[in-house]
């Protein structure tokens, strides 16, 4: 081959990798300018949706915190871990909290009793309360300070309980954390129960208040107490509206209690089967009462002695039930003082549970008891009584009673509770509604009237 065709083949390679290097660098330069457009395409593309979604999606706002905080509150309340309604009260589970409750709950008198008592904050746990207080027992309250009638009567019962240092944990029987914990701060001697949902007539319009308070509150308390070291001797509340339509007079623990003419009676039947198995299986000492229409200061405004007074001051009519058959209604109207004496003797004689661990080590007490004034009294006599009080006359409105669960007619044979912790009442109808009128005008601002025509009706006397 000529030199000259050599040297021109030499020139065309050369001159080809050079076109291929710049055809390399050209396209390096493309994909980087490429890369960039994309990138600020993207970054472009990210702002603008940052942009759309805080127009659309404001920040949370003091009102949406607010309740954020809350929903994290009620997370705490379901665990237990959650602040009492009293204001110098601590969390529940710190040591503050813990300190007022031991402390509540400590005997002020050598072999005293530690007693949990729920339902403080209602009539009778109230009142039983401040006996056990005021004796030296340890005392400590639960209650649910719930609206079935108004609470701020219940707050001014908690207000005299603080006054004599008994706290009252602010809870739910249904929080088995809670419960359990109060049991891991104090070894409880005795329960005295009270907690419950209470009246007749009311289970019509709310009937599983009833379930959730009477059965499953009561089965969870014991669940509690079966487990706990030692094991509490406990006291409840059932009701002489187990007796139903019971026609034996007067009404004896003997009798049957297989007929309730309401669901609160059916609930208050099934907690003393309930009690009757906890008993047997666990050996958990149950003594139930069965109180017999408990009335006086601080009472309940749904019953009738205390509506009543309040519709005679306000002038307005009031109805009173007569049977079907005509007859005059009547009840075993049982002073409070009288109810108080007849739990304090059942906690005094109530043996000590004899299970361990949750299993029952030997035979238990169980018992059941009616604590009532054994005096049945028409209700036209209760609202004579409180005409001559109150210095007013009723508008009195006569009906039949309607098939709303309540009965005609209770009597109370205490027999067995006189024999076995003296129980005996001793206030009278007349005596006890005086006592109530007093408180009851005294607390609602209403003293003066009444006093000038009690004084009036003395001097004529």
């Amino acid at each position: 081959m000529p030199l000259s065709a050599t040297a021109d083949t030499s020139k065309t390679v050369k001159l080809e990798r050079y076109n291929s290097y710049l055809r390399k660098i050209h396209s390096t330069k493309v994909l980087n300018a490429s890369s960039k457009v994309l990138f600020r395409a993207t970054l472009l593309v990210a702002l603008v949706l940052v942009l759309l979604f805080a127009i659309n999606y404001p920040p949370l706002s003091d009102s949406r915190a607010a309740a954020a905080h809350h929903l994290h509150r009620r997370s705490f309340l379901s665990t237990g871990l959650f602040s009492s309604s009293s204001s110098s009260s601590s969390s529940i589970g710190g040591a503050a909290w813990e300190k007022r409750v031991r402390q509540s709950s400590t005997a002020k008198r050598p072999h005293g009793l530690s007693v949990l008592v729920t339902g403080a904050a209602g009539f009778v746990g109230s009142h039983c309360s401040l006996a056990l207080r005021k004796r030296g027992d340890g005392v400590l309250g639960f209650d649910n300070f719930n609206d079935y009638y108004d609470p701020s009567l219940k707050r001014a019962r908690q207000e005299l309980l603080e006054k004599q240092q008994v706290f009252i944990v602010e809870g739910d029987l249904n929080d088995g954390p809670l419960l359990r914990k109060l049991f891991d701060v104090v070894p409880f001697t005795h329960i005295l129960h009270l907690a419950a949902q209470a009246g007749v007539r009311y289970a019509m319009k709310n009937p599983q208040s009833y379930i959730a308070s009477n059965i499953a509150g009561f089965v969870n308390l014991l669940e509690v107490a079966k487990a706990a070291n030692p094991q509490p001797a406990i006291v409840w509340a059932s009701s002489s509206s187990v007796y139903g339509l019971n026609t034996e007079n007067p009404f004896s623990e003997e009798h049957r209690t297989d007929q309730p003419a309401s669901l609160y009676a059916a609930t208050k039947k099934a907690g003393e089967e309930i009690a009757h198995t906890y008993n047997h299986i666990y050996g958990l000492s149950l003594t139930g009462l069965r109180f017999f229409t408990v009335y006086g200061p601080w009472g309940r405004p749904d019953m009738a002695y205390f509506f009543f007074t309040k519709d005679i001051l306000h002038g307005k009519s009031i109805d009173i039930y007569r049977t079907q058959d005509n007859q005059e209604v009547a009840r075993d109207f049982t002073y409070i003082d009288d109810i108080v004496k007849g739990c304090v003797g059942a906690l005094d004689t109530a043996e000590k549970s004899t299970g361990s661990g949750g299993k029952k080590r030997g035979q238990a007490q169980l018992r059941v008891y009616n604590l009532g004034n054994t005096s049945p009294v028409p209700v036209g006599r209760l609202v004579s009584i409180l005409e001559g009080l109150l210095g007013t006359k009723a508008k009195k409105h006569l009906i039949k009673m309607p098939r709303n669960g309540d009965v005609p007619y209770t009597h109370a044979n205490v027999s067995l509770a006189y024999k076995d912790f003296g129980y005996k009442p001793t206030t009278d109808l007349a005596a006890g509604l005086r006592k109530f009128v007093k408180w009851y005008v005294g607390y609602y601002g209403i003293q003066p009237r009444v006093r000038k025509e009690n004084s009036h009706a003395e001097d004529s006397a």
